[in-house]
């Protein structure tokens, strides 16, 4: 069973720039990219460190830890541990701090859609 549609007189537009100019969806870019822009940064740093001592830094990057275990395989390895934390970091992040926040932002458009505002 599908819900009426509202008709074309009950029905609003909705002005997206004065959405994007709103204190709040501010306030949710701000917490977002205070979160992505430090994270990015570090993970960058890390992986062009790690580029940099494969490139220039042979022979401690072949240093034996155990058996056929290298440094630089840990620390290859380490990249791909950093992305999962990394990505499961930021869905916590996202699930606390910005779902809440982008789940007002959608009800308050959709009462102005139903008409309801």
């Amino acid at each position: 069973m599908t819900e009426p549609r509202p008709d074309a007189a009950s029905a609003r537009v909705i002005d997206y720039i004065a959405v994007e100019d709103s204190p709040r969806f501010r306030q949710l870019k701000k917490t977002q990219r205070s979160f992505v822009f430090p994270l990015s940064l570090a993970f960058l740093a890390w992986y062009f460190a790690y580029v940099l001592l494969s490139s220039f830094a042979p022979e401690f990057m072949a240093q034996r830890v155990w058996g056929a275990i290298t440094v630089g395989l840990l620390l290859g390895l380490g990249q791909f541990v950093t992305t999962f934390a990394i990505t499961m970091g930021y869905v916590a992040f996202a699930n606390r701090r910005l779902d809440p926040i982008s789940a007002e932002i959608r009800e308050d458009l959709e009462k102005i859609e139903r008409g309801d505002a």
